[in-house]
């Protein structure tokens, strides 16, 4: 098997995607699998990341939606010679960009199988950017792209379902789900030493968010959910946001306004992360866009109760009252008195924390690798018969 992976989010991004794209990559190679990557280059890639040898790098400018991620400006030339050259069996797009373009194209051309994983909710991002006019032409694109795909995978049953009340063939798509490293995310911290570093209080009771700073995250809910809960119920609190983005000045600004005893401690990289995530009391997070929220089940494998948003791929993973709570999105009095039931019940704190420690530990990379890996064998053998389209 050959496998070439059209994505225009790679490591070194700093995103979900590109992370599980990277472990599907590993996970190909531990089983002797022959990968090519065709990903955007970045000014700022690391080295180590410039010199694989698997990755064919292309010129990028940043993504309008989410600029932190570049968009390829493909070379038709050189990926046709270096496909000609590598010879795939199987071609994966991971992103309806440019690239996943061109792996799309080449695909039709030389009749080679043809498979998609469906990411992100783009079309709920668009109202933040006051772009909700394009969301049908976005819809008909999507449908166009991925229509001669022999299966879509998607991270969460939520996704799944949103898919086929649009009309996708049920037939049509998988669930891939995501893992995680129970051994690197686990709830062993040394909390003082941390709060000293950070001129934090011992006592401080501690929320904590990480994600991007962005409108489609719904920061701001977070932020006035928990300046009620400091202002009402625990005045000693100490709000932790980890992470970067485009509305990062205006958070901040928002903090100062609400009074809000915030710590912005930008993009937060392992095994630093874990510590904030084992440290923290809570784990707020009410983004309703999300098609799985990867750092929803990494917060619960550090042993941390979970806050989040009763909409998207994070209730899949989330079960109200056992290892979180769940809350309509954007209320922010439902947010802020979810925060005062943990806060004033240390018990449930507890048994939410062990059972969603107990959950992240059944989430195994390599179980969902492997199934993941049974399906391209068979989209590969079954290469002979038509490809339907998606839409029925």
């Amino acid at each position: 098997m050959r496998i070439a992976l059209f994505t225009d989010t790679y490591v070194p991004d700093v995103n979900g995607v590109a992370r599980t794209l990277k472990r599907w990559i590993d996970y190909l190679k531990r089983q002797d699998i022959e990968c090519m990557v065709f990903a955007p280059d970045s000014p700022e890639d690391p080295r180590e990341y410039r010199s694989l040898n698997s990755v064919e790098r292309f010129a990028s400018m940043p993504f309008l939606l989410y600029p932190e991620c570049r968009l390829a400006i493909p070379n038709p030339i050189h990926i046709r010679r270096a496909l000609q050259q590598f010879k795939p069996n199987l071609i994966h797009v991971a992103t309806p960009f440019n690239l996943g373009l061109c792996g799309i194209h080449y695909s039709r051309k030389h009749d080679i199988p043809l498979i998609a994983s469906y990411h992100t909710n783009f079309d709920q991002y668009l109202p933040f950017y006051n772009l909700q006019w394009m969301a049908k032409l976005l819809w008909t694109y999507l449908e166009w792209f991925h229509r001669d795909c022999g299966t879509i995978f998607v991270p969460s049953k939520s996704t799944y379902g949103d898919l086929i009340k649009r009309g996708w063939n049920a037939q049509r798509m998988e669930i891939w789900s995501r893992g995680i490293d129970t051994a690197a995310y686990h709830p062993k911290v040394n909390r003082e030493d941390l709060f000293t570093r950070h001129d934090i209080g011992n006592d401080k009771f501690i929320v904590l968010y990480v994600g991007r700073l962005a409108p489609e995250k719904n920061v701001e809910t977070a932020i006035e959910a928990f300046a009620s809960f400091q202002r009402r119920v625990c005045p000693e609190s100490v709000m932790v946001l980890a992470g970067d983005g485009p509305s990062m000045e205006m958070l901040r600004k928002k903090c100062l306004d609400e009074q809000v005893d915030a710590r912005f401690i930008g993009f937060t990289t392992m095994p630093e992360l874990q510590r904030w995530y084992a440290a923290a009391d809570v784990f707020l997070f009410p983004s309703p866009t999300e098609t799985f929220g990867n750092v929803v089940l990494e917060a619960m494998a550090c042993g941390t109760p979970v806050i989040c948003a009763n909409k998207g791929g994070v209730v899949d993973t989330v079960e109200h009252g056992v290892t979180g709570l769940r809350c309509s999105p954007h209320h922010t009095q439902e947010f802020a008195d979810a925060l005062e039931l943990l806060y004033r019940n240390e018990n449930l704190r507890r048994s939410m924390a062990a059972n969603g420690r107990a959950y992240s530990l059944k989430q195994s990379w390599d179980t969902i690798f492997e199934n993941l890996l049974k399906c391209c064998e068979q989209q590969i053998s079954s290469s002979d018969t038509p490809i339907r389209h998606i839409i029925d």
